[in-house]
């Protein structure tokens, strides 16, 4: 496997990780008739917060994001993509390990996923298990 490593964002990356937002989620969201390229990029800057960001690099070229947001309660694993053309190398896997893995408070891990997305198949295969789900999000969680 290539170097995979993780670095922190700036403000200065949100536009980027918006672009590679809208391109990883389209073919997902036009399957449940929710695109809008406007939309999901606005929502995305909306919510972004640069302090729990990272940047993903895989040899030293930079293919995605992640970001955790904690509370007392939960760990949130949000915006975590990646390029089209680097999924399915196990990049993602790596990048959840490490991500799960690194010291924080002991208290559950959730994110949404949307329905169909074959992310869930990564997330399931790192223990995080059905919560609840509507029309378009399907809630995981990992205890």
């Amino acid at each position: 496997m290539d170097a995979v490593t993780l670095r922190p964002s700036s403000d200065a990356d949100a536009a980027w990780i918006a672009d590679l937002r809208a391109g990883v989620m389209r073919a997902d969201l036009e399957r449940l008739g929710r695109f809008d390229p406007l939309w999901v990029r606005e929502r995305f800057l909306r919510g972004f917060v640069p302090a729990n960001t990272r940047l993903i690099d895989v040899d030293g070229a930079t293919v995605g994001s992640v970001a955790v947001r904690s509370t007392p309660d939960e760990h949130w694993l949000e915006h975590f993509y990646l390029a089209a053309d680097q999924q399915g190398r196990g990049i993602g896997g790596a990048v959840l390990r490490r991500v799960l893995t690194e010291p924080r408070a002991q208290v559950p891990w959730r994110l949404n996923v949307l329905q169909g997305s074959a992310a869930r198949r990564l997330y399931e295969r790192h223990g995080f298990v059905f919560e609840h789900e509507d029309e378009v999000d399907v809630w995981l969680v990992r205890r």
